[in-house]
């Protein structure tokens, strides 16, 4: 199931997943500049207004944008830190399945 989320908003949609929730799922980002980047989500900073993603490959503008296109890059970038001004969609693919909590045994 794929969630998209507004940036500039305090909240996301009602019943979408908290950002700790969401870490290290794979999400797509479409940027101002119609861009699509893909990676993990590592983080996001309502103070700062920022998403950060990690593993990132570029997609181009894929035909989103009249006249020059920006091609794909093959080239996998370690991290990139997006300002949610410059960020239109984002797109989560797969929400990280979470670790149980460590259960304490206590054993006579």
């Amino acid at each position: 199931m794929a969630h998209n989320y507004q940036l500039g908003t305090q909240q996301p949609a009602p019943a979408a997943p908290t950002p700790q929730v969401l870490q290290s799922s794979r999400v797509s980002l479409i940027s101002k500049s119609e861009i699509r980047y893909e990676g993990y989500l590592h983080s996001i900073n309502p103070t700062e207004n920022t998403v950060a993603l990690k593993s990132v490959r570029m997609f181009g503008t894929e035909g989103r944008k009249e006249g020059v296109q920006i091609p794909p890059a093959d080239q996998l970038y370690e991290f990139i830190i997006f300002r949610g001004s410059d960020i239109t969609d984002l797109t989560v693919f797969d929400v990280a399945p979470q670790l149980a909590p460590p259960h304490v045994l206590c054993v006579d």
